[in-house]
């Protein structure tokens, strides 16, 4: 199937590694350019350069930290054109209510959910112009089902969805499309880290220790286990194209099922 994607030129934000780098890549296969980004120069060079080798000038590097308004600023000047902005930049740390700051709760919504608002803020003129565009926040099922281990985290998801639904509205009628994904655990690098971390203080590998994650942390989940960040990707990836015209204002799972719920 031919998404219709050539020539398209999208922003994925912290797509060196995991869901991030899994979407970069989906969106070159199917023909778009995309602008890669991550902190270091290092990296955002080395992905730059993978993503080329599958197809020729299909990626460029922006190094930087989105989640300030400087690097924001710098990015949309130096790309006025994106059509499709993927607002992928996200942190996590399991921490208990009690021991979350404040100055822990701002930078989670600073990271998780301004730098998403300040870059669509940002692109937004220009898709408005074109009356054509994709902007989605990668979201989480912690948006659905806050977890007790990380409620700063839930909160940011949560409010993702407010964020995306509000700007669906409000460009009603458009060629615009604002939608929400949300990953269910997905072996990423920064949860694949954490969960092998807990494994190895059990004295097991992540094989032996997925079934028992599953089982005692997200009993839910139909698949019964962690998702690979390319099963993220693809749903991603058809958000991000002309053929989904009729989807927006969405909260879209990818979620393995956690979500107990049908709707």
């Amino acid at each position: 199937m031919d998404l219709g994607l050539t020539g398209k030129l999208a922003l994925v934000t912290g797509s060196t590694a995991g869901i991030g780098y899994a979407i970069a890549e989906g969106l070159v296969r199917e023909g778009a350019r995309v602008v890669v980004n991550g902190r270091s120069r290092e990296s955002v060079d080395a992905i730059a350069s993978k993503l080329n080798a599958i197809s020729p000038e299909s990626a460029v590097g922006f190094p930087g930290d989105l989640s300030t308004a400087a690097a924001a600023d710098e990015v949309a000047r130096r790309f006025p054109s994106v059509e499709i902005l993927v607002n992928n930049l996200g942190i996590f740390e399991p921490k208990t209510f009690e021991e979350i700051t404040d100055a822990e709760w701002e930078r989670f919504f600073q990271v998780n959910v301004l730098s998403g608002i300040r870059l669509a803020r940002l692109f937004l003129p220009g898709m408005k112009r074109r009356n054509w565009g994709r902007i989605i926040f990668i979201s989480s099922e912690s948006g659905v089902q806050i977890p007790p281990e990380m409620i700063h985290y839930g909160m940011t998801k949560t409010a993702q969805l407010a964020v995306s639904r509000g700007m669906a509205e409000a460009l009603a009628g458009t060629g615009i499309t604002v939608n929400c994904v949300l990953p269910g655990p997905t072996r990423s690098r920064g949860v694949g880290d954490f969960v092998e971390a807990m494994a190895k203080r059990e004295g097991k590998t992540f094989e032996q220790f997925e079934p028992e994650f599953f089982k005692k942390v997200r009993p839910t989940s139909l698949i019964k286990r962690f998702a690979k960040p390319e099963e993220v990707a693809s749903l991603v990836v058809y958000v991000a194209s002309p053929l989904s015209s009729a989807t927006t204002g969405a909260a879209l799972r990818v979620d393995g099922g956690v979500v107990k719920s049908a709707f």
